[in-house]
């Protein structure tokens, strides 16, 4: 399933500035929506918006040790893992409940997660039965039983399998096979050149050797099984497409018969991987062949000594913040600390709710809804959706560059969108889960192998559209483009996204750009690939498919212009279908609240700013993200959302309705000249 999803500097400065409330008196924050006290007022708005809407508040609250980046948004996300932290402590104080229900998964599960001590004295013993399956591997056949194992335990090496919807028949669910298997962020890593890709290679051999050392080999042991790992990681990346060609469903679009994907891989007994997953023989979906003949050449020219270390090390990497105090820690170290820049963990009980929302979310995402999402603010934000499909109808008829045809064909997707908000109509049950409160990592193994087995059962049937991507408590939201819905959890329409309480500025200008965003994607670059029913179909006319080409290359350009600290720059392709949903969802929002603005009551000024001004500042303090400069790296490598800064100041510099806002002249930073202006839709 291909989910995009919500998430993850301009020097000139305007001569003469002199809008009339740049000094006016900051308020500390304000119930309706906008908080005027997280601005820096001192800042021009048309030479830097994303300093301007919220840089006070950044200045005054630092990123927290634990977190790798810090905005009023993230920290409500931090206060819904109080919420749910408390919603488990209550659950976990309870008399012995009903096995199955609600409350005995939920406080089971966090009473064993919070339980230190037992989870330290257990170290890595509850996965030696995996090992030794690994421990037995003296053939092919052997290696073959082991990966079964490991795969059905949630170990997704050396490649990833489950279902997805069929590219050409979108009712239908079948089995898809992928590349996994690597320890680093992305192929990119094994190779690049650069200074930080050379460190990271290195603190990555070191991570695994103490990993490694830890799970009891000595030394020399460790430094040689790393070297293995590392080696047969870096065959297996070189085969592995990169992330900008991994945002094509084409390039990933390979159906093939179950003797096809043998042919591929002649020494693998798939056979015996679809009799242990209990999955009938028929036509799937290879994302990419050219890994799996890798993979095959690897099963031969690799010693089976290097593939049970390889093995090994990818158990203790999956499982590692689930063991003993000593892995977790060496886990922290390089996959926070030394890739991502955070400080320190996070107190175990946040943890432990994080993993209880991770592996049981349909049963805690019940409770959470109960105590923090009431009616209203689920009608409230369908009616926001209503009005923004309205705008982006509108958008689409008033396209001059598209021909009628294919405007047709776009507005036919468009009213098939289903819209689903804050919760499944059905929660997914987890009686068949055996939690007990004695045994943590016993617990995980379990609800892990629960996920694997519901993700198998999927394939062969029908789709079910009841189903979720993301619990309700989560703090984001997605567009699917095969089954062509946008989703919003509980978790996000929560202030300062969202307030029943607020005044439609803010919440147009921040949920609203969010929905506006998720509806774009429908027709971004990689939505506009798939048609009204989630079919991989080429829908455009060859001359509006050009013409649409012609601008997202334009985003594509300007993006690519943008860069973080040592002058490292944003790949324009990468972040592509974030950036157009981003400039989509400003304008959409935008068209919306106007129409809010002129069949409703007369909406407020706010300590002097307009309620087109509350919009666009809405907006600013919403994305308005400090992020660490280690997780921006990261982030420039592989992520397709770009970072927050470019995310305020890409879009509204594009659009000429914040220029007027701000009574921005034509030479400010802010305002793209109309020769370079970008719009898609």
């Amino acid at each position: 399933m291909r989910l995009s999803f919500l998430f993850l500097p301009l020097a000139a400065v305007t001569v003469g500035w002199t809008w009339a409330v740049a000094n006016a008196a900051p308020h500390a924050s304000n119930a309706q929506g906008i908080q005027t006290g997280e601005m820096d007022r001192k800042s021009d708005p048309c030479a830097d918006f994303y300093q301007f809407a919220n840089g006070a508040w950044r200045a005054k609250n630092r990123i927290p040790a634990s977190m790798d980046r810090w905005s009023p948004r993230w920290q409500a996300s931090e206060q819904i893992k109080d919420q749910l932290r408390a919603i488990l402590e209550q659950a976990a104080a309870l008399p012995q409940q009903p096995r199955g229900s609600v409350d005995q998964v939920i406080g089971d599960f966090y009473a064993a997660c919070t339980n230190e001590r037992a989870v330290n004295d257990a170290g890595v013993k509850p996965l030696r039965p995996l090992m030794a399956a690994i421990e037995s591997v003296q053939d092919q056949p052997s290696l073959d039983a082991a990966i079964i194992l490991l795969q059905a335990n949630g170990v997704a090496v050396p490649f990833a399998f489950g279902s997805a919807q069929d590219a050409h028949d979108p009712q239908n669910v079948i089995a898809d096979v992928g590349a996994a298997g690597l320890g680093l962020p992305d192929r990119d890593y094994y190779f690049k050149p650069d200074a930080r890709f050379v460190q990271t290679r290195a603190e990555y051999l070191d991570h695994i050797q103490k990993m490694l050392q830890l799970d009891g080999d000595d030394e020399s042991q460790a430094h040689a099984g790393a070297q293995s790992v590392m080696t047969l990681e870096t065959a297996l990346a070189k085969a592995s497409l990169d992330p900008v060609t991994l945002r094509d469903p084409k390039a990933t679009d390979h159906k093939m018969s179950l003797a096809d994907l043998a042919a591929l891989t002649p020494d693998f007994d798939w056979k015996s991987y679809y009799a242990a997953a209990r999955i009938a023989p028929a036509p799937l979906n290879v994302d990419q062949p050219a890994f799996l003949r890798e993979l095959a050449r690897q099963f031969t020219a690799t010693s089976l000594s290097a593939w049970r270390v390889y093995l090994r090390w990818h158990v203790l990497d999956t499982f590692a913040a689930s063991l003993s105090q000593p892995f977790v820690d060496e886990n922290f170290l390089f996959r926070n600390r030394q890739l991502g820049g955070v400080k320190e963990l996070e107190p175990r009980p946040i943890r432990c709710a994080e993993q209880t929302d991770a592996l049981f979310g349909d049963a805690l995402g019940q409770e959470y809804v109960k105590a923090y999402f009431p009616p209203a603010a689920k009608q409230r934000a369908m009616t926001m959706t209503g009005n923004l499909l309205a705008a982006m109808h509108d958008t689409i008829e008033g396209a001059d560059w598209m021909t009628a045809p294919t405007k047709q064909k776009a507005l036919e997707k468009l009213s098939a969108i289903t819209v689903k908000v804050g919760y499944p109509d059905r929660w997914r049950s987890y009686a068949g889960v055996d939690v007990q409160r004695r045994d943590y990592l016993y617990d995980v193994m379990g609800a892990t192998r629960f996920a694997v087995d519901d993700e198998r059962s999927l394939i062969g049937k029908p789709v079910d559209r009841s189903r979720w991507s993301m619990t309700a408590p989560t703090s984001n939201a997605y567009y699917d483009p095969q089954l062509n819905e946008i989703v919003f959890p509980a978790g996000i329409l929560q202030p300062p996204a969202f307030g029943l309480n607020y005044v439609d500025a803010a919440n147009y200008g921040a949920i609203g750009v969010v929905i506006g965003h998720e509806i774009s994607h429908g027709f971004d670059d990689q939505g506009a690939l798939f048609d009204a029913q989630g079919k991989l179909s080429d829908w455009w006319s060859a001359e509006d498919k050009q013409r649409f080409d012609a601008k997202t290359a334009c985003v594509a350009q300007q993006f690519d212009g943008y860069a973080i600290g040592d002058g490292i720059h944003l790949n324009g392709r990468l972040v592509l279908g974030e950036s157009i949903g981003d400039l989509g969802g400003v304008k959409i929002a935008y068209l919306a609240f106007q129409k809010a603005k002129a069949s409703g009551d007369p909406e407020p000024t706010i300590d002097g700013y307009t309620p087109d001004q509350q919009f666009f500042i809405a907006w600013g303090q919403f994305r308005g993200d400090e992020i660490r400069p280690e997780t921006e790296k990261l982030m420039v490598q592989d992520d397709p959302h770009p970072v927050a800064k470019f995310r305020v100041i890409g879009p509204l510099s594009d659009f000429p309705p914040f220029a007027s806002a701000f009574h921005c002249p034509a030479t400010a930073a802010m305002v793209r000249p109309e020769s370079a202006r970008c719009t898609v839709w």
